[in-house]
C-alpha cells in the first residue's frame, strides 16, 4: 500500500500501481471524468500512469493551465500523426504545447505545405480522434531510441537524444505515431472534439539561423465544438485590434528596412503618447522617492562580463563594437542594471542614505531572431522603464511591497486585471545561475513573505527566475481574456556582490546592499502594444494624442477651423484640423478610424454663433457649444479620470 496526500492536507492509502485516474475515481466520477493531468510531487504526471511510492497529488482539469498543457500537448502529436499519415517523407523536430494551443516544427522534405492544406489535415486529425486511440507512454534506452528513431529517419529526433542521459529518456506513442518527449499526456485522443489548423510560419531547428528553416505548424483544439467557435470569433476580433493595424491607423509608429527590423520608429502622436505615459509614471515615481538618472545606450564589453549578461546573452546579443584603441570593445546597452550600480558606485554610502531609488526610461538593444519580432511586442530596440533600488537587507521587504503598490496602482488606472507569478530557479540546474544558495533562498523567501502580506495569490513557477535572482512577474488580462507579461520586480544579491557594492552600517563596519531591479510597464513598446489591443485603440482621454479634431464642411471655413484649434491649444486642449478638399462624411469616417475622442465639425452656424457641433467616438451627435464651454467640459472629463490618487 501507498500512501497518497491530497491538497487539502488529507492522507488515503492505495494499492501501489494506482494511477492518478484511478484515485480520481475513487472520489467521483465527476472528478475522473474531468480531469486532464496531475501532479505528483512536483513532478508532471499523466493521469494514466502508475503510481508506486507515497506521494502528494493534485489533479487538473480544462479550467487549469496544466490541464490545457496536457490537452494541447497530446493534440500536438495528433497533428504530427496526420502529417506522418498524409505526406511521405516528413521529418519532425519539436512539438510543445503554448499559451494558446500548440505547435509543431517539421522538415517537409519534398512536400510544400500551404493554407490549402489545413482542411486537409483538420479532417485527418478527426478521423484519428474518432479511432480513440490510447496513448502510451515507454521508458527507452538511448542505444534502442537512437536505433528507433534512426532507422525511421528521424535524424532531428537523434541530435534531441544524443543531447540525453541514458535511463531518463521516454516515448509517447499513439496508433503509428510515436515521439520523443516527457509528457504529459492524455490516456487517449477521445476528448479532442474539436481541431483547427491556425496558421504557417518558418522556424530555424534550435532557434539557430545558421541552421535549417523548418516548417511550424500552429494550430488549436478544445474538448467542445463550442469553445473553438467562440476562439474564432474572438480571434477575428483580436485581428481588428491588431496593435500593427490600429498604428499604423493612428499614425503612431512604422517600420522601415532601411532603418532595420525590429527598430520602430516613433511618429509625432507616438512620440507624444511615449511621453505622457513617461510623465505619467514619473510623478508617481517622485512620489515614492525614485530619483532620475540617465546612462550611455553602450557600455564597456567588461562591463558586462563582471555583471555575467556577457556570458549568459552575448552570443545572442549585437556583437561587440570595436574603437580604434586595439583590444577595446563596447557594447549596445543590453540592460541598465550594470550602469546603475555604477552610479551606485560614485560616492561612499552609509545605511543612512539607504534606499536609494534610481530610475530611468532607458533605450536597450537585444539581438532578437528575425523570426521572432512581431511590432511592438517583440522589437531589438525597447525603452524599459527601468529602477533599481539599493537597500538593506532589513528594508527589503518593505521596499518590495512599495514597488508592488505602484504596479498595482498602474494597472488599475489602464483596467487591466492582472494575474502574478514568482519565478524561482531551478535546483536541478544551479550551473543556470549565479550566486550562493543561501542568497537565492534568501530572495525567493523575501517575495513569497511579500505576496502573502499583500495577500496576493501568486503561482509559483520553478526555473522561470532571471540569472541572478528570483522575480515576481505580473500577467494582465486584455478585453479579449489575452495574458501578457508587462510588469516584474525582481530581488537580486548578486549583482552588489560581482560590483563590490558597500555600504558603511550603524556598526561602522562595511556591509553589502540587496538589489531591486523593477519596471511596471515592462517595455513602453511593449506596453503600449497591449494597451492598443486591449483598448482597440480608444485610448484615454487624457493619454490619447489628439483630443479633439476640427472638420470644417468645406474650404471656405477652413480660416474659422484653424482659428477654433489655435483657441482650444491655448487652452490646453490637444487639437489638429482636418482641412483636405473632401467630403464631410469621408472627413467623419477617416477621423474615426483614427480613434480621436471627439470631432468637431464647423460651418457657417458655427462660425457665426462661435462655437463647434460636437460628435463623440462611439456615441454620435451631442449638439453646438462656445468653444470655451466645450474646452471647459473636456477639461473636466479629464479631470475626473486623472484623479490618481498615489
Amino acid at each position: 500500500m501507498i500512501n497518497i496526500t491530497f491538497p487539502d492536507g488529507n492522507v488515503k492509502q492505495f494499492e501501489s500501481g494506482v494511477t492518478p485516474y484511478q484515485i480520481a475515481e475513487s472520489i467521483s466520477a465527476g472528478l475522473a471524468r474531468n480531469i486532464l493531468a496531475a501532479n505528483l510531487n512536483d513532478e508532471e504526471w499523466d493521469i494514466s500512469r502508475p503510481i508506486t511510492s507515497d506521494g502528494s497529488i493534485q489533479f487538473f482539469k480544462w479550467e487549469d493551465p496544466e490541464g490545457k498543457h496536457a490537452f494541447w500537448h497530446t493534440s500536438a502529436h495528433l497533428l504530427a500523426e496526420a502529417l506522418q499519415e498524409l505526406y511521405d517523407g516528413v521529418q519532425f523536430g519539436i512539438g510543445p504545447a503554448i499559451e494558446n494551443g500548440f505547435y509543431y516544427d517539421i522538415d517537409p522534405g519534398e512536400n510544400q505545405l500551404t493554407s490549402a492544406d489545413f482542411e486537409k489535415i483538420e479532417k485527418k486529425m478527426a478521423e484519428l480522434v474518432a479511432r480513440k486511440e490510447a496513448v502510451v507512454r515507454r521508458d527507452i534506452s538511448k542505444a534502442d531510441a537512437l536505433k528507433f528513431f534512426g532507422d525511421g529517419g528521424q535524424q532531428l529526433k537523434c541530435e534531441l537524444i544524443s543531447e540525453l542521459e541514458d535511463g531518463h529518456i521516454t516515448t509517447y506513442t499513439q496508433g503509428n505515431f510515436t515521439d520523443l518527449c516527457r509528457g504529459p499526456h492524455l490516456p487517449s485522443t477521445e476528448p479532442i472534439k474539436a481541431v483547427k489548423v491556425l496558421s504557417l510560419a518558418g522556424a530555424y531547428w534550435r532557434g539557430d539561423e545558421k541552421r535549417p528553416q523548418l516548417v511550424r505548424v500552429y494550430g488549436i483544439s478544445f474538448p467542445k465544438k463550442k469553445m473553438l467557435d467562440e476562439y474564432l470569433v474572438m480571434l477575428e476580433e483580436a485581428k481588428k485590434r491588431d496593435h500593427r493595424k490600429i498604428g499604423k491607423e493612428m499614425e503612431l509608429f512604422a517600420f522601415s528596412q532601411n532603418v532595420g527590423a525590429g527598430l520602430p520608429l516613433w511618429l509625432p502622436k507616438g512620440a507624444a503618447l511615449r511621453n505622457r505615459l513617461q510623465d505619467f509614471l514619473a510623478k508617481i515615481q517622485k512620489k515614492y522617492g525614485y530619483q532620475q538618472v540617465v546612462t550611455p545606450h553602450i557600455g564597456n564589453k567588461m562591463l558586462y562580463v563582471t555583471s555575467g549578461h556577457y556570458a549568459k546573452y552575448g552570443k545572442d546579443s549585437f556583437q561587440p563594437i570595436h574603437t580604434p584603441e586595439e583590444g577595446e570593445e563596447y557594447l549596445l546597452k543590453p540592460m541598465n542594471c550594470p550602469h546603475h550600480c555604477e552610479i551606485y558606485r560614485t560616492a561612499p554610502r552609509s545605511y543612512k542614505d539607504l534606499p536609494l531609488r534610481f530610475a530611468e526610461f532607458g533605450t536597450v538593444y537585444r539581438y532578437e531572431q528575425s523570426g521572432e519580432l512581431h511590432g511592438l511586442t517583440r522589437v531589438r530596440c525597447f525603452c524599459q522603464d527601468d529602477a533599481h533600488l539599493f537597500c538593506t537587507p532589513d528594508q527589503l521587504k518593505q521596499e518590495f511591497l512599495g514597488v508592488m503598490d505602484i504596479i498595482s496602482y498602474i494597472f488599475s488606472i489602464f483596467g487591466f486585471e492582472y494575474e502574478a507569478q514568482i519565478s524561482l530557479r531551478d535546483p536541478n540546474h544551479p550551473e543556470k545561475y549565479v550566486g550562493s544558495d543561501e542568497n537565492w533562498e534568501k530572495a525567493e523567501r523575501a517575495i513569497i513573505e511579500a505576496c502573502e502580506e499583500k495577500g496576493l495569490k501568486a503561482r509559483q513557477e520553478t526555473g522561470e527566475a532571471a540569472f541572478y535572482g528570483p522575480k515576481l512577474d505580473f500577467m494582465v488580462k486584455d478585453a479579449l481574456g489575452r495574458r501578457w507579461q508587462l510588469g516584474t520586480i525582481q530581488v537580486d544579491y548578486n549583482l552588489p556582490e560581482r560590483f563590490g557594492l558597500e555600504y558603511t552600517g550603524a556598526d561602522n563596519l562595511k556591509h553589502r546592499p540587496v538589489m531591486i531591479h523593477r519596471a511596471p510597464f515592462g517595455s513602453l513598446e511593449r506596453f503600449i502594444a497591449v494597451l492598443l489591443e486591449h483598448t482597440a485603440g480608444k485610448l484615454p482621454l487624457w493619454l490619447v494624442p489628439d483630443q479633439c479634431v476640427v472638420l470644417p464642411i468645406s474650404e471656405k471655413y477652413n480660416d474659422y477651423a484653424r482659428r477654433v484649434v489655435s483657441e482650444l491649444n491655448d487652452l490646453d486642449v490637444r487639437a489638429t484640423i482636418d482641412d483636405r478638399n473632401e467630403k464631410i462624411g469621408r472627413k467623419i469616417r477617416d477621423n474615426e478610424l483614427k480613434r480621436i475622442p471627439y470631432l468637431l465639425i464647423v460651418g457657417e452656424k458655427e462660425e457665426a454663433a462661435g462655437e463647434v457641433s460636437v460628435r463623440k467616438q462611439g456615441e454620435g451627435d451631442q449638439g453646438s457649444k462656445k468653444i470655451t464651454i466645450f474646452a471647459a467640459d473636456l477639461k473636466d472629463e479629464v479631470a475626473r479620470m486623472t484623479d490618481f490618487k498615489v
